[in-house]
């Protein structure tokens, strides 16, 4: 494979594995406004590789924000955490949904330091979640 670029194939497993939703703030893709993107966990300029223990699903937003970030400023602690990795970590673990399914809530250091570093709570996204919510879309049951 091309570095760089990710097969159809294992995109396809990507999918799969991560029952087409966003790993860090569990957006459907039926939801997202466009395509999942393929989130390097390492980042490539970190010395990750285009291998799937490597990759995971993101919406763009998370992907974005994420950007080259491996760490985080638990905003609790003060102390820099690494943030949550999808490939590895239960995301129920780190992360529970406020009541009304709008704001996810970091239950540790690693969660809490990854809803600030992606911004997991950002004004759009809650919004946009509190639609979800009234029309029973969301959050994810499972």
């Amino acid at each position: 494979m091309t570095p760089g670029v990710i097969s159809g194939v294992l995109r396809a497993q990507l999918r799969l594995e991560a029952r087409d939703r966003c790993g860090y703030c569990q957006t459907q893709q039926a939801l997202a406004y466009g395509p999942l993107e393929v989130d390097h966990i390492i980042p490539v300029a970190a010395g990750g590789a285009d291998a799937l223990e490597n990759l995971w699903l993101a919406c763009r937003p998370c992907n974005q924000y994420k950007g080259a970030q491996t760490t985080g400023l638990d905003p609790q602690s003060g102390e820099q955490v690494r943030l949550f990795n999808p490939r590895l970590d239960a995301w129920r673990q780190h992360f529970v949904w406020s009541t009304d399914g709008t704001h996810v809530i970091g239950t540790t250091a690693c969660g809490r330091a990854t809803v600030a570093a992606l911004n997991l709570n950002n004004p759009f996204a809650v919004e946009t979640r509190r639609h979800w919510a009234r029309a029973g879309w969301h959050p994810p049951q499972d």
